[in-house]
């Protein structure tokens, strides 16, 4: 009797136990903070005429928030698999992750890197890392050029720093495929050529879009990002 007794006992504190964790996990889950949409430091009509108001406010207020809100719920889908072992369903989350959370990291970068006072030509250590680099500016921009209007379909194009050679290089990844999480790059400057970054303006002419956004490009905010990159 004393030992069914005890089982008993053991069985309700391994019941209080579960509950308890689970309980914790909740509410780990529920404190977790959560990813919000970043601010502007200028208005949505402060790029024209290179990137009308009506682009901008799209872009960032509906897209951008797109990607902000399914990484958010993507996240707490995966905590609660994690909660579970579910090792399925966090496989099966991965793809989101990637998409959703690349696409807050990308957009992110790249309001920083706009700016209404940009465009003109960089400064100080980042021209002589790209004279070094690329030969001159130019060159810098039609490599950089060339391989953002070769992405197919959508993408990005990306000017990054190789951390384990020092050197500053161009790339493009798919879709939102984050530049550091695929390549090992660290992203200093990124052109978006989704088409809701520019089809209500340069309809289907992406070349014209990626011509103009040189001219309000933010090197300072370049400049400093491979300075934190170098670190």
């Amino acid at each position: 009797m004393s030992t069914i007794m005890n089982m008993l006992c053991r069985v309700g504190q391994i019941r209080r136990c579960a509950a308890s964790l689970s309980q914790t996990i909740s509410q780990v889950a529920a404190s977790r903070q959560k990813h919000t949409l970043p601010d502007l430091t200028y208005d949505y009509g402060a790029l024209e005429p290179h990137i009308s108001a009506e682009i901008m406010q799209l872009h960032h207020s509906k897209h951008h928030a797109t990607y902000v809100n399914n990484l958010n719920v993507t996240e707490e889908k995966y905590q609660e698999a994690l909660a579970k072992g579910d090792v399925t369903a966090q496989v099966s989350l991965q793809a989101a992750l990637r998409f959703n959370g690349g696409g807050h990291i990308n957009h992110t970068i790249f309001w920083t890197n706009l700016s209404p006072n940009g465009g003109g030509e960089p400064q100080g250590e980042l021209m002589e890392a790209i004279k070094r680099d690329f030969g001159s500016f130019q060159k810098l921009k039609e490599k950089m050029s060339a391989a953002t209007v070769a992405v197919q379909g959508s993408g990005w194009g990306w000017l990054g720093f190789d951390k384990e050679n020092g050197r500053l290089r161009v790339a493009a990844c798919a879709n939102q495929d984050p530049l550091q999480g695929t390549t090992g790059l660290i992203p200093l400057l990124g052109i978006d050529v989704w088409e809701h970054a520019y089809y209500l303006q340069y309809k289907n002419v992406r070349p014209d879009y990626v011509k103009a956004i040189w001219n309000i490009i933010n090197w300072e905010n370049v400049s400093e990002r491979l300075q934190i990159a170098k670190k």
